[in-house]
Formats: structure tokens, C-alpha cells, sequence
């Protein structure tokens, strides 16, 4: 598996809060406006990005507000999703220590666990809907390739979420032995693939197909079934079943 991209912009010093930067603390400012106060009245929906992070960040420094600190944080990841995909790995931003940067890191992981408890509690898999945005939840915004599987039951239920394989940004090598392995060990019975295109595309690659097509084959012998191999990138997911393209295993 294959794909192309390009590193994340470095953060340059337009993008880090310093002390001649002057505006009101936000504790002055009118509740219409406070992050925390439009949060009680309008909904979290209601506030931008930066505002969010603000919330979670509890204050700024001096001379610049936890709002602009938030945006300091989006500048110089690149984007939101950038952001949350590792925030231990953020360039320096005056005012976010460590503590700042667990509280990110811990709401990430909270939001992963609650789409993770949401899809172990479906009665069972019937759609590339029900494992797909679970799947870019995991996968979309990683600066690496990771190939991942969704180890099901008999009746298609959930059993386990697994990362088996990490690359770099132009793909990562699966070794299908080790792919049975870990069915076996998790004692599934059907299983759905998945792997992230940093660059991206969700497309899937002549080398998706052919590693997919290895992968149907290998399990089948084992009378493992291959449901579906999702390809996450910027946008929906692309479900290789739906496209026909699992060969003899997507065949009831």
C-alpha cells in the first residue's frame, strides 16, 4: 500500500502567541462572547474551533487569551485534524505546557472510546456505514500509513479494534501471516481490513488491491471471512466491498 503526501507546515513565529500581542483578558469580555458562557447558552456547536480549544485549555498567558492561543494551536498543526492526531508532537506554542497538552490528548481519546463503545454496541456489522466512521475516526489524520483490522464474531459483532502494521507516509508493508495470527488470537471469525492514504486520497491502490486479494485468500483457508477493506482519507471512506473489489471474499 501506497500513497504520496507531504509533511505538515512548520510552524513559523507569526504563528506563536509572544507578549506584544495585546487584547483584553477573556474574563473581561462580555458573556456574549466568552467561550465558556456561549458554550451554556448556544451549544458547543455553536463555537469555532479555536473557541473549543479555548475551553479545554482553561486560560492563555499573559497578553494573549486562550482564543488566540487556540488559534496559535490550528496555525501551526495545519489543520484541526493534524491538531488531534498527535498532540504530544505540537510545535512549541507559548502558554500550552504539558498539562494543556494531556487535557488534548485525553478528549481525543475519550472521543475514540465513545465511537469505539458505540459500534461494540450494535447488534451486529451489516453496512460499511456502521464500521466506516469509526474506522476515519482511528485512522484519517495520522501522519503515517497504518494498516488496522476489526476482528467480528460469528454474528458479526465486534471483538476487537487492532493496529498491526505502521509505515511511513508512503505505505506500509502487511505480512498476511501476521494478519491470520492476530484473527486467530482474537478468535474471529470475519474480520474488516483497513488502512489510511496520509496523502489523502482514498482511492484504493493496485497494491490495495493485490495485498486485499492476499489477505482474502490466506484467511479463507483458516474460514476467516473477509468483509470489507476501508481505505480512510480526507472525506468518506471508501468501502472496497462496495466496489467489488474483494474477489472471492466478499461472496455469501
Amino acid at each position: 500500500m501506497t500513497s504520496d503526501a507531504t509533511t505538515p507546515p512548520a510552524v513559523n513565529d507569526a504563528c506563536v502567541p509572544t507578549l506584544t500581542y495585546r487584547q483584553p483578558p477573556i474574563r473581561q469580555w462580555s458573556a456574549n462572547e466568552r467561550p465558556r458562557e456561549r458554550l451554556y447558552a448556544h451549544g458547543a456547536g455553536a463555537l469555532s474551533d479555536a473557541e473549543l480549544l479555548a475551553v479545554l485549555l482553561g486560560n492563555g498567558t499573559v497578553g494573549c487569551d486562550a482564543v488566540a492561543t487556540g488559534r496559535a494551536l490550528l496555525a501551526g498543526a495545519g489543520s484541526l485534524g493534524r491538531l488531534l492526531a498527535d498532540p504530544d508532537q505540537l510545535a512549541p506554542v507559548a502558554g500550552v505546557g504539558p498539562v494543556k497538552r494531556a487535557r488534548l490528548i485525553a478528549t481525543l481519546e475519550l472521543a475514540r472510546r465513545a465511537l469505539g463503545e458505540g459500534l461494540a454496541e450494535l447488534p451486529r456489522i451489516q453496512s460499511p456505514r456502521d464500521s466506516s466512521q469509526y474506522l476515519k475516526a482511528r485512522l484519517c489524520h495520522l501522519p503515517h500509513e497504518v494498516f488496522a483490522c476489526l476482528f467480528l464474531d460469528t454474528r458479526h459483532r465486534v471483538l476487537a479494534y487492532e493496529e498491526l502494521f505502521r509505515g511511513t507516509i508512503d505505505g506500509a508493508s502487511v505480512y498476511p501471516r501476521e494478519v491470520v495470527r492476530a484473527c486467530l488470537r482474537h478468535h474471529a471469525s470475519a474480520v474488516i481490513l483497513a488502512h489510511n492514504h496520509p496523502s489523502g486520497l482514498a482511492e484504493p491502490s493496485r497494491a490495495d488491491r493485490e495485498i486485499t486479494q492476499i489477505l482474502v485468500d490466506a484467511l479463507a483457508l483458516m474460514d476467516i471471512r473477509v468483509l470489507d477493506h476501508i481505505v480512510v482519507g480526507r472525506g468518506d471512506p471508501v468501502s472496497m466491498a462496495e466496489r467489488g473489489m474483494l474477489g472471492m471474499g466478499d461472496r455469501r
